[in-house]
């Protein structure tokens, strides 16, 4: 492949492009429109370019240069689409993938568009863009990413939330995880030593002061809620509220003897409907007692469930 100069990088290169967008005087977006084969990002993946900086990626690096030069090209020539991989008329920039990819350039997006979109994402709402067939973005009705019969849509969906409910080194370990990750959470703890542990790595907390979900939580099925309590009896309640909520994902720790017996509490809390829904135990390595593995292992599941 043909060797090219690094491109200059935003600090977070692989931050919210949409919102760089709104933040720049020029900005294009580069939108992966169609795929041939295996691709390295999924189709939608969008990236930012203002000025000498991107945001986000659309490949292992192999075309960003590119797409940089053709982006600078597009806010005086207008939208246009490109071609890489197979059936590009670049033959000397290969996907090391082996695919192909039809990128989208669009040029000065409405910046009232993307405070829209702004505004929406951080609602937690799920909303879309589409590609009009002359290449103008706009706001359309959520739906799968992918063609459509009057252009292409983009769909936007809330990143997963963590609600981490617990005490210990199991919970401060995995918000830790979490946060770690860039993901929104929240750490809820009957105890001032774990929520002191959460606060100092920059987790936002909340002390829990009885065995109960927080009425004034907000749970939308972009959420998990997942429990790390020793003492099971703070679970239940938690538990019942939790599972009449739309969360994608809802989980606790312990052996399968404390899952029955957990089971048996709800029931008699009169919890009959979506007890399927309620894992444990949690993770995708089985019997994890070291707190490290659990976290990852959890963390793999869940995602796992979001996807």
């Amino acid at each position: 492949m043909m060797q090219t100069a690094a491109l200059p990088a935003a600090d977070d290169a692989v931050g919210d492009p949409l919102a760089a967008a709104l933040g720049c005087d020029h900005p294009v977006l580069a939108i992966i429109t169609a795929i041939t084969g295996p691709s390295y990002r999924p189709l939608g993946e969008i990236m930012a370019f203002c000025g000498d900086l991107h945001i986000g990626s659309l490949s292992s690096g192999c075309i960003e240069t590119d797409v940089a030069r053709h982006a600078r090209a597009a806010l005086r020539d207008g939208p246009t689409r490109l071609h890489y991989g197979e059936g590009s008329p670049w033959f000397d920039l290969r996907l090391p993938c082996g695919g192909g990819l039809e990128v989208t350039l669009i040029p000065h997006p409405s910046p009232a568009l993307l405070a829209d979109v702004a505004a929406a994402r951080a609602a937690r709402r799920h909303i879309a863009l589409c590609i009009t067939p002359d290449l103008h973005l706009q706001r359309c009705d959520p739906g799968p990413t992918g063609p459509m019969p009057d252009g292409f849509r983009i769909a936007l969906t809330p990143p997963p939330r963590f609600l981490i409910f617990g005490q210990g080194p199991e919970a401060s370990i995995f918000a830790n995880l979490v946060r770690a990750a860039g993901y929104p959470h929240l750490v809820l703890a009957p105890d001032r030593q774990t929520l002191s542990q959460a606060e100092a790595r920059g987790s936002p907390t909340r002390l829990l002061h009885w065995p109960a979900l927080p009425a004034d939580l907000d749970i939308d099925d972009r959420s998990a809620v997942v429990l790390f309590f020793h003492d099971h009896d703070w679970e239940p309640p938690i538990l019942a509220r939790a599972l009449n909520s739309p969360a994608f994902y809802i989980g606790a720790q312990g052996s399968r003897r404390a899952r029955e017996t957990r089971m048996d509490r709800l029931r008699q809390l009169g919890v009959t409907n979506g007890l399927d829904r309620l894992h444990g135990p949690i993770g995708l390595i089985g019997s994890a007692r070291d707190p490290r593995v659990l976290a990852v292992s959890v963390l793999a599941e869940v995602l796992g469930q979001a996807s």
